[in-house]
């Protein structure tokens, strides 16, 4: 790794794996708003254009680094990384990569072939959408790999004076916190059919929250020590998700795919993010403060205090979004709506009697949700704790 000889600093590659997760994810989401606004997009439509870029930086960075590291590295490099096929060396986030990076391009093919033979999507994870989901966690993971082992290299190794690990650290957690957070971005785009402002009175809108999010923010939390590394991961993913949802309505659009009930003349923005920064500070909090607790009981602590927190602030959240009329502006962007929706629908602004429960039924429903949050805050500790110890 260049960074282990001279004068230390963080690798180049690291930066584009980075720069590439961030491609990926704006570029996904601009795709998800270029079908909700426009309809059916073509194979190298812009939002696709991004996504390819990303996959390409992705693949082009970390695959030279194996090279690199394989026909020129130092010993010191070597040992510090991953054997292949008994012949190539890499660090185990650069190998993420380019495997993210050849399932994202396959995907491109295979995508449009799909929509040529059976028409336009009507779940997020179609066949094609699924390949194409695993390849960019796949990048998304290989960045924050890419930056642990680094950090714990540099520790390791004591390459640097303490001013200068110091400055590294701090640039090593802005990254780390980047790359976890459009991490977390992907997580709650897969289930954003499900977590959406009409079923926030549901439970299932809360067992699905509680089983997604506390192992990525726990993992996170564990991963790199930092006393708000979980916060700084959920105002990452708020951060992505705002500029997205104010940036990208800005722009012209118009429904190019029948039946179209619903008229506008600019792009429908996607979704205003979950709260999770609430919850994530308060997790921060707790998991420093009992910190000497063994993992099953922080679990125990963490997970209650997520599903509390995170259930009061999104059911008056989701209130607000749902019925409010001063949720429907450009900030909060309750007015968006498919071009092929109906926009009179008598359940636009108000729940629908299916998204409902009776009081024991939902309370029911919130124990299992409980469940989902105790056993995904405990693998997502067990998780962290591995990814801790990667200098490699």
């Amino acid at each position: 790794m260049v960074s282990l000889q001279g004068s230390p600093s963080v690798p180049v590659y690291i930066y584009a794996t980075v720069f590439a997760s961030f491609c990926v994810i704006t570029g996904l989401i601009w795709d998800i708003c270029w079908h909700i606004s426009i309809g059916r997009d073509g194979l190298l439509s812009p939002p696709h254009l991004v996504i390819y870029l990303g996959a390409v930086v992705a693949g082009l960075f970390s695959g030279f680094e194996i090279l690199r590291r394989t026909f020129r590295g130092s010993v010191q490099e070597k040992s510090a990384s991953v054997k292949i096929w008994g012949f190539f060396y890499s660090s185990l986030g650069s190998l993420f990569c380019v495997w993210g990076a050849l399932s994202m391009l396959a995907s491109a093919p295979f995508d449009d072939w799909w929509h040529n033979t059976y028409g336009l999507d009507v779940t997020i994870l179609s066949p094609p959408h699924t390949v194409l989901v695993l390849g960019i966690i796949g990048i998304q993971f290989g960045a924050m790999i890419c930056v642990i082992a680094t950090k714990n290299q540099f520790k390791a190794f004591k390459l640097a004076s303490f001013e200068l690990r110091k400055v590294l650290d701090k640039k090593l957690f802005r990254l780390f916190a980047l790359s976890a957070g459009f991490l977390l971005t992907i997580w709650f785009t897969l289930l954003s059919e499900e977590l959406g402002r009409m079923q926030t009175h549901s439970s299932s809108y809360y067992i699905f929250a509680s089983a997604a999010f506390p192992i990525l923010l726990m993992a996170a939390g564990r991963a790199v020590s930092h006393k708000w590394t979980i916060t700084a991961v959920a105002g990452v993913y708020t951060f992505l998700m705002l500029a997205t949802f104010w940036i990208i309505p800005l722009f012209p659009a118009e429904p190019k795919l029948g039946p179209i009930l619903n008229h506008f003349d600019h792009y429908q923005g996607y979704q205003f993010p979950l709260l999770l920064i609430i919850p994530a500070i308060v997790l921060d909090m707790l998991r420093n403060r009992y910190a000497y607790y063994n993992d099953w009981k922080l679990a125990l602590i963490l997970a209650t205090a997520f599903l509390l927190v995170f259930l009061a602030v999104q059911w008056f959240f989701g209130a607000f979004l749902m019925e409010s009329p001063y949720a429907r502006n450009w900030f909060f962007g309750s007015h968006y709506w498919y071009f092929g929706n109906n926009p009179e629908w008598e359940y636009r602004y108000k729940y629908a009697p299916w998204n409902l429960e009776s009081t024991p039924d939902f309370l029911k429903g919130i124990g299992i949700a409980f469940l989902a949050a105790l056993i995904s805050t405990r693998i997502g500790l067990a998780w962290g704790n591995w990814m801790h110890k990667i200098q490699r």
